[in-house]
Formats: structure tokens, sequence, C-alpha cells
């Protein structure tokens, strides 16, 4: 199974142990239990199920500010249709891009990063981004005040809780 789309296979309850994880990755096993009026086992076989299929996992995230104040940067790549998922890849490649996300809208692509000085953006931009096949145009916008940004927490809702 490991987690391909169509072979999901998420029930209730192990929707809400994902949720107990997300607000507190480093809660007990039997806390979740108990919260929930379950076995501590069935936690444990739970979790270790939704790893086993790539549904979930655990990983260390480091809030942005202890990089040295750098400031969140969002580049919207306007591409060649033909070329967009290549072009997700190349820039998913790049250590300085933490996040890529391919768009319907403006723009084709979204890639953001933490920089600490606009000369590292510029040059990422101009020598490795813009040289790209299939990069028709790049539009940088810089975060001056990041009114909330949860780094930890990226919530995936089913089709079921958007439609309602």
């Amino acid at each position: 199974m490991n987690g391909e789309a169509g072979n999901v296979r998420m029930d209730d309850l192990d929707r809400s142990i994902v949720q107990k994880l997300a607000q507190d990755a480093r809660v007990s096993n039997r806390a979740i239990a108990a919260e929930l009026g379950i076995t501590e086992g069935t936690v444990r076989t739970r979790i270790r199920r939704l790893q086993t299929e790539n549904l979930i996992r655990f990983t260390v995230v480091t809030d942005f500010r202890m990089a040295g104040s750098p400031n969140l940067c969002m580049l919207g790549i306007d591409a060649d249709p033909a070329r967009v998922s290549r072009l997700a890849d190349e820039l998913a490649a790049m250590p300085e891009i933490g996040c890529v996300v391919i768009l319907l809208g403006r723009y084709s692509l979204l890639a953001m990063g933490l920089f600490t000085n606009i000369e590292q953006l510029n040059t990422l931009i101009t020598d490795r981004i813009r040289p790209l096949e299939g990069v028709r145009r790049v539009v940088t916008s810089i975060s001056v005040h990041n009114i909330k940004y949860e780094a930890g927490l990226a919530k995936i809702t089913t089709r079921a809780a958007t439609e309602a």
C-alpha cells in the first residue's frame, strides 16, 4: 500500500491519533490512548502502520528565527506548462528552497525559502532558477512580518471536510 494516492487507508481513529500528534508530536501513546478511550497498544500499532505506509512521519522542525533572522521569500514562477513538473523537481532539489508547490492561477509554481540576505536570493534566481528550461518569469515577494507561521503543522483536510 505504502500511502499511494487512492490506496490510503485511514479511518476516524487514525485521523484522531494524527490530530493529537499534529498538536504535539511528543505526546505519549498512553496520553493519546487515555484521551481517545483506547489501549496504548492500539495507538502504538496504528502509529507504526501509518509510518510504514508513509502516511505520517516524524521530523524535527526548527523555528526559522534560529537561522539568524532570515526572511521568508516566495518566488512565483511563470513556466511553460509542458515543463512544470520537471521544473518542480529541479526546484525541489535546490537546498535553498524549502517548499515547492504546483499552482493553478497566476503562477505555475511557488517556491519558498529562508534567506538571510538579498544577494543570496538574487544569485539563486539569476544564476540557477531563471536559466532553467521552461522558466518564463520569476516574481519575488519577501516577508517583512510573519503574523502566523506554523512550520511544524501542515494540516491536510479530506475532500469531505472541505465540501462541508
